[in-house]
């Protein structure tokens, strides 16, 4: 059974910093692309960042400079640094494991942390 369990989460004041993990297991971690999404009330979820399975990272541009993903494959666990967080920061963060073999794309999520960026 694939589980993806998100931490880090709260509340922090603007300029503020916050270090989600999300700890995989039920996979082959190291195979997977791991992405973190968000996604703020009333608006569509968003891919944030990403870590390919060799390390190549991306960023979407409202976070590059701020925001840094990583991964230990030996922990089956990917973080996302936030620095310099804003309120329009806020929103529900979900860790995504992504995996392509051939034609067929599988995805796993987990239940999503609530990040709070408020005075």
């Amino acid at each position: 059974q694939v589980q993806l369990v998100e931490s880090g989460g709260g509340l922090v004041q603007p300029g503020g910093s916050l270090r989600l993990s999300c700890a995989a297991s039920g996979i082959i971690f190291s195979a997977y692309v791991m992405n973190w999404y968000r996604q703020a009330p009333g608006k569509q979820r968003e891919l944030v960042a990403s870590i390919t399975a060799s390390g190549t990272t991306t960023y979407a541009d409202s976070v590059k400079g701020r925001f840094t993903i990583s991964r230990d494959n030996a922990k089956n666990t990917v973080y996302l640094q936030m620095n310099n967080l804003k309120p329009e920061d806020t929103a529900v963060y979900y860790c995504n494991a992504m995996i392509r073999v051939l034609a067929t794309r599988s995805d796993f999520w987990g239940q999503g942390t609530q990040v709070t960026v408020s005075s």
